[in-house]
């Protein structure tokens, strides 16, 4: 039998896309990759099945991340998982095209808009709102965004942070840095080829950060053994890398992230601001995980800092949300950003 519409929300991530079907909950949770053939541009394998090809593939084959720094880098490619992901969501029998929320960094530039809300009426949605993430990630962590006090939400994703400021179920003062979990892998893998000589891939770099990253000077040491090649003589070596060394690798990004608070915490009315210090910031996204950033942050700022109870998911949460009631739909949508 052939089913009715669906409303879909996605948070299309530059390192996992989430998808949540209204009444069923989030039904996808894949990395953003692509993997193609190099001369066709056919899609051979997305998500999880594309990750395990990064560094490993033929000359025949590229994986690709199509979203980089919360935008999308490449259009084809993207549509392309945008389809995949919605034809997986929802299945191909359905008799009315669904309805779909995305949500997108703040401040992105009106072409970038139109590019997500034209991918994704190629990928097959009926309509399509844009959500800005901090909106979706303070209704998802549990905030009431409607009352009226300040609420300060700091998302750390995998290609950008986004901070802002929200009350009366407003964005008061909003930045968004291209500062994410991807930058921190970057660090870390220019920290080893300078100080050991060893060239390591994505892959090795984040399982680093998982495993002992950390981000507090005085944390007890840990070490991880890490295979790579050689910078010199080019061939495989093995060396130990402690959390002391991988403080350093990430220091650097997490002051540009801390920085980018204070900014936005500057710009922030006064009356707000002592809301903000009295509730604290709360923390979402999966980059909020990294050990010792919340309290790095809060020793930093001089405000608690709190992590929502489940910092990867408050995005694609909160965009459910938004779907549940016309009033918050009509109140969080991006200005301009519906198209029919």
């Amino acid at each position: 039998m052939l089913g009715l519409s669906v409303d879909i929300g996605i948070d299309l991530g530059t390192a996992n896309t989430r998808v949540y079907i209204k009444g069923k909950g989030i039904v996808i949770s894949e990395p953003s990759v692509v993997a193609v053939d190099a001369e066709t541009r056919k899609v051979l394998a997305v998500g999880g099945g594309a990750r395990r090809m990064i560094g490993r593939t033929p000359g025949s084959i590229l994986a690709i991340r199509p979203m980089k720094d919360g935008v999308i880098a490449d259009y084809e490619i993207t549509e392309a998982m945008l389809r995949y992901f919605i034809n997986r969501a929802c299945g191909r029998k359905v008799l009315i095209r669904p309805r779909v929320i995305i949500c997108i960094p703040s401040g992105v530039t009106g072409v970038h808009k139109r590019a997500v809300l034209e991918a994704a009426a190629q990928s097959g949605a009926r309509q399509t709102f844009l959500v800005e993430e901090p909106m979706a990630a303070a209704i998802g962590a549990g905030l009431n965004i409607w009352e009226p006090s300040g609420h300060m939400v700091v998302d750390v994703g995998g290609g950008t942070t986004d901070i802002a400021v929200i009350s009366l179920g407003g964005i008061v003062v909003a930045d968004s840095c291209a500062i994410g979990g991807d930058k921190f892998d970057e660090s870390i893998i220019r920290y080893v080829r300078r100080e050991h000589n060893l060239m390591i891939g994505e892959r090795t770099a984040e399982d680093i950060k998982i495993r002992i990253g950390s981000v507090c000077p005085g944390s007890p040491t840990e070490t991880a053994e890490i295979r790579g090649r050689d910078f010199v003589t080019g061939l495989p070596k093995i060396i130990n890398l402690s959390s002391e060394e991988a403080c350093q690798a990430l220091s650097e990004p997490v002051n540009e992230i801390i920085n980018s608070v204070k900014g936005v915490l500057e710009r922030t009315p006064p009356e707000l601001a002592a809301d903000i210090v009295d509730r604290g910031i709360v923390c979402t996204g999966g980059g909020a995980l990294l050990n010792g950033f919340v309290r790095r942050m809060s020793e930093e700022i001089g405000i608690p800092v709190h992590i929502a109870e489940d910092p990867m998911t408050c995005v694609i949460m909160g965009a459910s949300k938004v779907f549940g009631s016309p009033e918050v739909l009509k109140n969080t949508l991006v200005a301009g950003a519906k198209f029919v």
